[in-house]
């Protein structure tokens, strides 16, 4: 297959303002996060079928906020070609650790920050957001950066933490406190329906929101969303 060059020489990618306290929030959790256990394993694996279902060994994939990149791991197998980004470099580190003790010809960790993206237009077939929407600053900027990054007719898949649906107290009072005192990065609060009207004005016509966890309430909607194919104006071959 021939190499994307939007894979293997991506941009050096802008740092947005907010760039470097993010940064350093998760450089400095990286190896505890690497560390702990996936809180609901049978959820997880659900979610991971199901995207493999969804994408084909002739893709081109990107992947936003890729932490450790272990799903990233898991999912290159199945496709053509894969970038996977994070904006913390710690993260990134740990996540070529793994792939040179695991070694995948076409995946590629690079730094890069969801909320100043800078990848080629119209080069990838999926894009893919997994536990990324709430931590970004802007969230309109970042889903329209997506849908510029991807291909018309491509997939846009995405699971997110709504705290919108979870206790009031943790988002309002636990979460604050946290922040201050270094314990939790900004996020935002938004429920479901909040974050499917959001994808929708991003231009993506959403196709289908699921709910995949296995205990618990689940408050991670998984949405598939596609880019709309371009149409010609009334009149123009």
């Amino acid at each position: 297959m021939p190499t994307n060059p939007a894979i293997s020489s991506p941009p050096k990618a802008p740092m947005g303002p907010g760039s470097f306290e993010k940064a350093v929030f998760w450089d400095r959790i990286a190896r505890k996060y690497a560390a702990s256990a996936i809180a609901d394993e049978a959820g997880y694996e659900r979610s991971l079928k199901r995207v493999l279902a969804l994408l084909s060994p002739s893709q081109q994939v990107l992947e936003i906020g890729c932490g450790t990149g272990s799903t990233a791991l898991r999912l290159a197998p199945g496709v053509g070609q894969m970038l996977s980004t994070d904006v913390s470099d710690e993260m990134i580190a740990i996540a070529r650790e793994k792939l040179a003790a695991r070694p995948l010809a076409n995946l590629r960790f690079a730094v890069a920050d969801a909320d100043a993206p800078c990848h080629a237009e119209e080069a990838f077939d999926a894009v893919l957001a997994f536990n990324l929407l709430h931590l970004v600053d802007d969230l309109a900027g970042a889903l329209s950066s997506m849908s510029s990054a991807l291909k018309p007719g491509g997939l846009f898949i995405s699971k997110t933490p709504c705290l919108g649906l979870m206790n009031p107290l943790l988002h309002w009072i636990a979460l604050p406190v946290m922040k201050a005192l270094g314990k939790a990065p900004p996020v935002q609060v938004f429920d479901a329906s909040e974050l499917e009207s959001a994808i929708r004005q991003a231009g993506f016509e959403v196709l289908s929101v699921e709910w995949h966890a296995s205990k618990g309430k689940d408050v991670r909607p998984f949405i598939v969303a596609r880019k709309p194919l371009k149409t010609s104006a009334p009149g123009v071959p």
